[in-house]
């Protein structure tokens, strides 16, 4: 055991998160198979419990069985503690029961911090863990005292106390799993305006990324916070908007027809929040018009913020490889906000979007050679797991084994593989003092 721990001191911080994601994985498979943890007489093999586990950790929400009708509400408080530490990242979590033991934090805790969180500087972890637990906390707790209201008209006073506690935390880290039973996600709420609001306040707030939160609770002023910040912030009001407008107006009479005005509106909303990373659906996806299916692909694809519980490619990716091209066409300098975008940061945002699209594109095409759903509930399906999103179109239950494996790989990669490319660009010296000649490269 103690070679273990020496090894693992040597490893360099992107490696341990990884390996760490790997081991709360493998530990929440082998207790969702306890007998404490299912109902009786449900049975849940080894691959599927690994596909549970991986969904919870990499706060994805694709699921193979019914979280309430197949595990006991010990099973269920696994799933949502695996939420939990997935979303926070393995290293908050770990610094966070180290501050509460009231042990010193060490400088190798501090950069694995550093690194999840991606902040340029590991001075002022211990704070930054501490608000970052305090704003999670306090968000789960609003969201469970509201969200109560609305399913004890429909649960006793108990079973509502859980399922608001466990959908709190599952809408804040953009995990999609639900606990109502029936695999309906909450479309059987999909009238309720306030259940609806809180989740997408919640869903908002945990995937626009904590170091937005933190400059937000400090600035308290849209002028003065810093330009991550207000990236990100624009860029994820920029797809909201876009996408209820586009969802609203290809849906009107589709899966939203029926509805009053009112309800078509907050609807195209919900799924234009949820479509990004948190994987709730209060239609019925399985019937959206094409053009629905690729501006919901291509929000998958978008994410959310850095830093935080989302996923995908993160606003900021987005926004800088769009203010390039629109500097590159007016043929000006890269500038936003009296700040240049700097060469090294184009470099990884193009990097990260080449890497992520080639990884989505050999996870689709795996798919289409082994399963026998649809291309386009399969294409879907790629999307959403790289994206660690949690919607859709039916192809879940259509699954083989090896389709599950591909889909446990693609949550995986999708939440580890970005933060752990980042902080390989970040360690790599990408300046040479070597002058080489022009490359002659013709583009068109």
């Amino acid at each position: 055991m103690k070679q273990i721990f020496d090894s693992l001191k040597k490893q360099s911080p992107s490696r341990i998160i990884a390996l760490g994601f790997s081991a709360v994985i493998l530990v929440g498979a082998v207790l969702l198979m306890m007998p404490f943890s299912l109902k009786k007489g449900v049975h849940l093999s080894f691959l599927n419990a690994l596909f549970t586990s991986t969904s919870a950790v990499c706060v994805t929400g694709l699921v193979v069985v019914d979280t309430a009708d197949s595990f006991t509400a010990i099973g269920q408080a696994i799933v949502a503690a695996l939420i939990q530490i997935g979303g926070l990242g393995i290293a908050s979590v770990g610094v966070g029961l180290i501050i509460a033991a009231g042990k010193r934090v060490s400088i190798k805790s501090r950069l694995m911090v550093k690194e999840a969180l991606n902040v340029d500087t590991y001075h002022g972890m211990v704070r930054l863990v501490r608000i970052v637990l305090a704003i999670t906390l306090g968000f789960e707790a609003a969201g469970a005292i509201i969200s109560f209201f609305v399913f004890r008209k429909d649960y006793s006073p108990l079973h509502a106390v859980g399922i608001s506690i466990f959908h709190s935390i599952a809408a804040f880290n953009n995990a999609g799993f639900d606990n109502l039973g029936g695999m309906h996600n909450l479309i059987p709420y999909k009238d309720n305006i306030l259940l609806n609001i809180t989740t997408d306040v919640l869903v908002i707030v945990g995937g626009i990324g904590f170091l937005v939160l933190v400059d937000i609770v400090k600035q308290k002023s849209f002028k003065k916070l810093c330009l991550h910040s207000k990236v990100a912030i624009s860029m994820t009001a920029v797809l909201l908007i876009g996408g209820t407008l586009f969802f609203f107006l290809s849906e009107y009479n589709g899966v939203l027809s029926g509805m009053s005005i009112a309800d078509k509106i907050h609807n195209a909303w919900f799924q234009s929040a949820t479509s990004r990373t948190a994987g709730f659906n209060s239609v019925d996806l399985s019937s959206i018009n094409p053009g629905t299916f690729l501006l919901m692909v291509a929000l998958m694809i978008a994410g959310g913020s850095p830093g935080g519980t989302a996923g995908g490619l993160k606003t900021t990716t987005i926004s800088v490889l769009f203010l390039t091209c629109y500097n590159a066409i007016r043929i000006k300098d890269n500038v936003v906000r009296n700040r240049v975008i700097k060469l090294d940061t184009i470099k990884k945002a193009v990097t990260l979007t080449v890497v992520y699209l080639s990884i989505l594109v050999t996870i689709v095409l795996m798919l289409l050679t082994t399963q026998t759903a649809n291309a386009e509930q399969l294409i879907f399906e790629a999307a959403s797991a790289l994206g660690t999103v949690g919607l859709s179109m039916g192809a879940t239950s259509q699954l083989d084994g090896v389709g599950k494996v591909i889909i446990i790989a693609a949550m995986f990669l999708g939440r580890v593989a970005p933060a752990t490319l980042i902080c390989y660009l970040n360690t790599k010296n990408i300046d040479s003092r070597i002058s080489y000649p022009d490359a002659k490269i013709s583009l068109t």
